[in-house]
C-alpha cells in the first residue's frame, strides 16, 4: 500500500512505536522554535535539565509576542532570550524581524523535515510541506537537548483541492470553509492533508495561511505536498538548494476525505466569537465597523499586504476606521517600503504596526467599547482582543481592505468601483538576515542575564495516592488556554509563576485563584470541572503551570484538546474525561470531591477511575486512558521530575 505525505515524514522520523492510528509514537525532531511568551519558560526548563548544549539540528529563538515594552519585564526576558541563545547554541531572531512562523517559512522551513514549536500556530510550516506540530514549552525543551517528542499516530484527512480561486476569494476562504466543515471540536489525533489539482493554484504564502489556521480545528497539524510552486518559493529566498520532492502515493489511503471546490468559494467570515461560526460576507453586508487590522502570522505576507496596497492606493480609510496594518516580517516590511507601499499606506491613512503579533494576542490595539473589529488574523475568542464587549470577525485582507475604505463590510463580489488586484508572488526576495544572531563556537563565556521577574520553574510533587479536595470552578464547552490565562497585558509576568497565578480564570471567575491558593494552603486539592473541547487555543503551558502551581490535581471534563492535554500531564494534573457525558451535570461548584487510590491504579495501568462527589453521594466513572510513559510523567508529578530521575 502506498503511503501519503504525513506518513512518509512521520516513517522517516520514527523513534519508537508504530504508524497504526490511535497508538503512541516518538519522532525525531529536527527543528524547533519557540516565542518569547513561551520560550523563556521553555529554556528555564532546558536549562533545569541539566543539558550543555542545544542537540537538534536547528533551534530559533524568536521575540515577537511581548515586544511592547511597558515596565521592565519584557525588556528582561529579551536579554535573558537573547543570552541563553547565545549560551546554548540557538539562532536569535531579535524584536522586530518579525512573526516567528513567518519568518520561519522565509528563511528556514524545509520539506520533509520536522519542526515543534512552542506555539499552537507552529503548523503553518505544513505550507512547505513539514510536519510541524505546536507544543508546550516543555516538549519543545526536551527536543531541542534530542529527546523525540511523544504523539498519537494520527488518522490522516485527505482534503483534495480542484479548481481555481476566483478574484476576491483567497486562501483565508478556503480555510474558513475547512472550519465550517470540521469545526473547533473532535479532531483531535487528526492531520490535514491537502491533495489534487488545486494545490498547484496556490502559492506557498497562500498554502501557509490555510495550514496555520488548521490549528483552529485542533488537528494535530496540516500539510501540503512540496512541488515546483515549493521549489519556486525557496529559490526566490535563496534557498533553492533545501528543495525536495514530496507527494503523496497515488494508491495512498485516508481515514476521511473531503472535496473543496475552489471555484465555488465566496468569501466567508468567521463570525463572534469563535474561528468556526462560519457565514458568508455577503450576509454581514452593510454591517458599521469601528476597527480595521491586517497583519498576524496567518495573513501577513508580502503578497497578502501588496493586494492590499494595490486596494488603498490613491484612497483613504474612512473617517470613522481606526485602521493597522502589522506586516509579518521585517523582509515583507522592507520590501513593500522598496516598492513604494508604505508610502501608499500611509497615504491611505493607516498605522504601520510592528511586525510582531501585537493585536492578535491582545496586547495592544484593543477596539473600543461594544465596536465592531475587523480583522485577518485566526482567533475571535470573547475578549482577546483586550475588549470584552467588542465583536471580532475574522476576515481576508481584501475584504478587511474594502471595509476600511467604506466604513462597512462589503461584498467584494459586488464590488464595482475597485478591481481585484493580481499580485504575483515576486522572483526573489529580500534576504537582509542581519537580526538574526547566531550562536558562537565557543560559549563557555558567556553570561545568561536574568531579571529580577524571571524565577525557576516550579515543580510538582509526585502524584499522591488520593485526590481529596472541591471543584474549585465548573466551566462550559471551548474553554480556551485565554480562558484559563489570560494574554495580552498580564503575559509580562510569563517568567515569574507566582505572580502570573494570579489572573488564572481572571475573566472566567475572579475569586479562583484566592480559593485555589486558600484550599492549597490548607493542605487540600483543587479539581476543574469542564465541557466539551477544554483547553483550546495557545499552545501556551502556563494554562497548566499556573494551576498546577495552585494546587489544582485533576481536571474532568468531557472532551479535552491535544497540545492541553499533553501540558497538563506534563506538569502532574490529571486530565480525565467524563465516562458519560451527561455526569458532567452530577457535579455542582464547591461540591466536596474524592478520588481514592489514585496513584496504584495509574501504576497498575487502570484506565477507569471513580470520582466520588461526596456532597450529592454520587459515584462518577472517569477515564483515565494514558499510556504507560504518560502515567510515569503522572506518578513523578510531571516531566521535569521524569526527566531528571530517567537521566
Amino acid at each position: 500500500m502506498g503511503m501519503n505525505v504525513t506518513q512518509k515524514i512521520l516513517q522517516a522520523h520514527l523513534a519508537g512505536g508504530e504508524l497504526i492510528a490511535g497508538r503512541e509514537i516518538a519522532i525525531k525532531i529536527d527543528q524547533t522554535l519557540t516565542q518569547d511568551a513561551t520560550g523563556t519558560m521553555a529554556y528555564l526548563q532546558f536549562e533545569a535539565m541539566g543539558l550543555d548544549r542545544v542537540r537538534n539540528e536547528l533551534a530559533v529563538s524568536y521575540v515577537d509576542h511581548n515586544t511592547i515594552q511597558v515596565g521592565f519585564e519584557n525588556a528582561d526576558d529579551h536579554r535573558y532570550l537573547q543570552t541563553v541563545a547565545a549560551r546554548y547554541g540557538v539562532v536569535y531572531s531579535r524584536p522586530g524581524n518579525g512573526i516567528c512562523h513567518q519568518v520561519h517559512l522565509e528563511r528556514f522551513g524545509v520539506p520533509g523535515k520536522t519542526l515543534l514549536g512552542s506555539d499552537s500556530h507552529t503548523p503553518t510550516g505544513g505550507g512547505l510541506g513539514m510536519i510541524a506540530i505546536g507544543a508546550g514549552g516543555i516538549d519543545v525543551a526536551v527536543a531541542m537537548g534530542g529527546g523525540a517528542f511523544h504523539l498519537t499516530s494520527p488518522k490522516v484527512v485527505r482534503i483534495h483541492l480542484t479548481g481555481r480561486l476566483r478574484p476576491w476569494v483567497t486562501a483565508k476562504d478556503v480555510i474558513l470553509r475547512v472550519l465550517q466543515i470540521f469545526s473547533t471540536k473532535g479532531n483531535v489525533g487528526c492531520i490535514l492533508e491537502y491533495t489534487g489539482p488545486g494545490v498547484k493554484t496556490l502559492s506557498v504564502p497562500e498554502r501557509a495561511t490555510i495550514t496555520n489556521m488548521g490549528a483552529e480545528c485542533g488537528v494535530t497539524t496540516s500539510v501540503f505536498p512540496s512541488d515546483e510552486v515549493t521549489r519556486a518559493f525557496l529559490e526566490a529566498q535563496g534557498r533553492g538548494e533545501s528543495w525536495v520532492a514530496l507527494a503523496a502515493d497515488p494508491d495512498a489511503k485516508y481515514e476521511r476525505e473531503e472535496t473543496i471546490n475552489l471555484s465555488a468559494l465566496e468569501p466567508l467570515a468567521a463570525a463572534p466569537h469563535s474561528p468556526d461560526n462560519i457565514v458568508t460576507v455577503a450576509s454581514l453586508a452593510g454591517t458599521r465597523v469601528e476597527q480595521v487590522l491586517i497583519g498576524s502570522c496567518t495573513n501577513s505576507s508580502f503578497a497578502d499586504l501588496k493586494t492590499v496596497v494595490r486596494i488603498l492606493q490613491g484612497r483613504t480609510v474612512h473617517p470613522d476606521v481606526s485602521f493597522g496594518v502589522a506586516p509579518g516580517s521585517r523582509q515583507v516590511l522592507k520590501m513593500l517600503a522598496e516598492e513604494g507601499g508604505v508610502a501608499a499606506l500611509l497615504g491611505a491613512g493607516a498605522r504601520i504596526l510592528e511586525s510582531a503579533c501585537g493585536f492578535c494576542i491582545g496586547n495592544s490595539q484593543s477596539p473600543s467599547t461594544d465596536a465592531v473589529s475587523l480583522r485577518t488574523n485566526n482567533r475571535n475568542f470573547e475578549g482577546r482582543s483586550g475588549t470584552r464587549s467588542a465583536k471580532v470577525y475574522l476576515v481576508s485582507p481584501p475584504v478587511a481592505a474594502l471595509a476600511a475604505l467604506r466604513g462597512k463590510i462589503v461584498d467584494p463580489l459586488a464590488e464595482k468601483a475597485i478591481p481585484y488586484p493580481r499580485v504575483r508572488m515576486p522572483k526573489a526576495f529580500d534576504t537582509d538576515d542581519t537580526m538574526l544572531i547566531h550562536p558562537p563556537a565557543d560559549a563557555a563565556s558567556v553570561r545568561v542575564v536574568r531579571g529580577p521577574n524571571i524565577g525557576e520553574p516550579p515543580r510538582n510533587t509526585p502524584l499522591p495516592e488520593a485526590i481529596r479536595g472541591v471543584a474549585t470552578i465548573k466551566v462550559g464547552d471551548k474553554i480556551t488556554t485565554d480562558h484559563i490565562m489570560p494574554a495580552g497585558s498580564r503575559l509580562k509576568y510569563r517568567s515569574n509563576v507566582p505572580a502570573y497565578s494570579a489572573y488564572v480564570f481572571e475573566g472566567v471567575d475572579a475569586g479562583f485563584a484566592r480559593r485555589a491558593g486558600e484550599l492549597r494552603d490548607a493542605g487540600r486539592h483543587n479539581l476543574v470541572i469542564a465541557g466539551e473541547s477544554y483547553g483550546q487555543g495557545s499552545s501556551r503551558e502556563h494554562a497548566a503551570l499556573c494551576p498546577m502551581y495552585l494546587g489544582v490535581k485533576a481536571v474532568v471534563a468531557r472532551s479535552l484538546e491535544r497540545i492541553h492535554t499533553a501540558n497538563l500531564i506534563n506538569f502532574g494534573i490529571l486530565p480525565l474525561v467524563f465516562a458519560d457525558a451527561a455526569d458532567y451535570d452530577r457535579i455542582s461548584q464547591g461540591d466536596e470531591l474524592m478520588l481514592e487510590g489514585v496513584r496504584s491504579a495509574l501504576g497498575s495501568g487502570v484506565d477507569r477511575l471513580v470520582l466520588r462527589n461526596a456532597s450529592r453521594g454520587v459515584d462518577i466513572p472517569v477515564v483515565a486512558a494514558f499510556t504507560s510513559r504518560q502515567r510515569a510523567i503522572l506518578l513523578a508529578g510531571g516531566l521535569l521530575n521524569y526527566t531528571r530521575e530517567s537521566k
